[in-house]
């Protein structure tokens, strides 16, 4: 069962500025129980012509028109390390919910965007997803400026929004109740990289942070928690983004002669400034968040990378649903996804919706949707590790809980979960587990 649907301007709806062209970039989907295909503009030209008809025509094969939901991830940019697999996730998460079925007899079907990592671009790809392919839900917002830059929008025009984004503004962002965070706030993310460095055996710390609302929270979590726990921060640096040199503000930083430097930066920021502390001969060791401490910084810093610490999430490893993503992420990115928590989070975004949309009777309410996401994510009810099996038990009438790849979604008033985090360091070129952080 394969339909075609062809994206094109609703009537008396203006295009945005970037012009019509943006809107063929990723121009139709092929959706099916078996398959979802993004494909060109090109191949949609080629298929008309083999088929003889005309674009103006869509073909369905079921008269239920399918849920869209938007993938607005950081495909370039500083997230791009993790960007184009949670597409991926996305993507093959919504062919396991359509081979079951669909929800509540719907299709879902998936138009995919980049948000850049940058603000503009992403409220932009937002808009578009919103005002010309009217999704009802956007999947997989990362960095903390993008998601703040369209929040609002999302929110005003009723979307529920799913993100990894850590700032603490989101709970004032989420006044409609349609937001829902799959990882920890960046304060969390600070509090968990303090706890590292004091299970490792420092005593004297600094932070640097990038000034936007993710460095600066984690940097501000760190410190708090080292204060409280009587160590001493001996200097801390907020530094601008996109800087070529970092050199006057690694000097603030290590003046003190710290033993370890915990970072609140991102992949290109962390690269320029553990490459110029390592040329200007400082001392000190080096603690991030694992978004920046990926293979890329081991690749560009080569064996001064060497003991470099992270504190990143732990996905649910060794349960059902985690090896279900597991086996999907392998077949479709060709790698292992153990360091990959977003795009297990993104496998759950679409899963979670789909039982959403499952329990309320596929509602056109999101309001309704959102309330049935707290229920089947959370407890009480039968634990259940995938939408294929929560579907047949809300058919019986049973009441469930999904828990994820990524681990439980037990959503608090805010839209947040309990994350759990683990201490890595880098040994022999490879990022390695030492501990899980409580």
């Amino acid at each position: 069962m394969v339909f075609v649907r062809f994206l094109r301007r609703p009537p008396g709806r203006a295009i945005c500025r970037h012009g019509w062209a943006v809107h063929f970039r990723k121009l139709a989907l092929i959706i099916s129980r078996e398959e979802i295909l993004i494909i060109s503009r090109r191949h949609v030209i080629q298929s008309i012509g083999a088929i003889g008809i005309a674009s103006s025509i869509p073909i369905r094969a079921s008269a239920a028109d399918p849920i869209r939901i938007g993938a607005l991830n950081p495909v370039t940019g500083a997230g791009s390390p993790y960007g184009s697999s949670m597409q991926k996730a996305i993507l093959f998460s919504a062919q396991d919910v359509n081979a079951a079925g669909g929800a509540a007899g719907r299709m879902f079907e998936v138009i995919s965007e980049d948000s850049e990592t940058s603000p503009a671009a992403g409220f932009l790809a937002a808009k578009k997803l919103v005002e010309i392919n009217e999704v009802r839900a956007v999947l997989g917002t990362w960095s903390s400026a993008v998601t703040l830059a369209v929040a609002p929008m999302l929110d005003s025009a009723g979307i529920i929004h799913m993100t990894n984004a850590g700032t603490s503004a989101l709970a004032q962002a989420n006044k409609a109740g349609l937001i829902f965070r799959f990882s920890a706030p960046s304060e969390r993310t600070g509090v968990s990289l303090a706890q590292g460095a004091i299970a490792q055996g420092f005593k004297r710390i600094a932070i640097m942070g990038i000034n936007n609302a993710s460095g600066r929270e984690v940097a501000e979590g760190a410190r708090k928690a080292l204060e409280a726990a009587g160590v001493e921060v001996v200097s801390e640096v907020i530094y601008q983004p996109d800087q070529p040199s970092y050199r006057s503000e690694i000097q603030q930083a290590v003046v003190g002669k710290p033993e370890v430097l915990i970072l609140g930066s991102f992949l290109p920021d962390m690269t320029i400034i553990v490459r110029e502390a390592i040329q200007s001969g400082a001392n000190v060791k080096f603690m991030a968040p694992a978004w920046a401490v990926t293979p890329k910084l081991i690749e560009a810093i080569g064996p001064g990378s060497e003991g470099i610490m992270s504190a990143d999430y732990v996905s649910a490893h060794g349960t059902p649903a985690y090896s279900a993503f597991a086996k999907r992420f392998e077949d479709a990115v060709g790698s292992d996804p153990s360091g990959n928590y977003y795009a297990s989070c993104a496998y759950d975004m679409v899963q979670s919706l789909a039982l959403a949309f499952e329990a309320a009777g596929g509602s056109d309410d999101n309001t309704v949707i959102a309330n049935a996401l707290r229920e089947v994510s959370s407890p009480p009810g039968q634990t259940v590790s995938s939408f294929a099996e929560g579907k047949r038990l809300l058919k019986e009438g049973e009441k469930i809980n999904y828990e994820g790849a990524s681990g439980p979604l037990d959503f608090d008033d805010k839209g947040d979960v309990e994350a759990l985090f683990k201490l890595s360091v880098v040994s022999n070129g490879e990022v390695q587990q030492v501990r899980v952080l409580k």
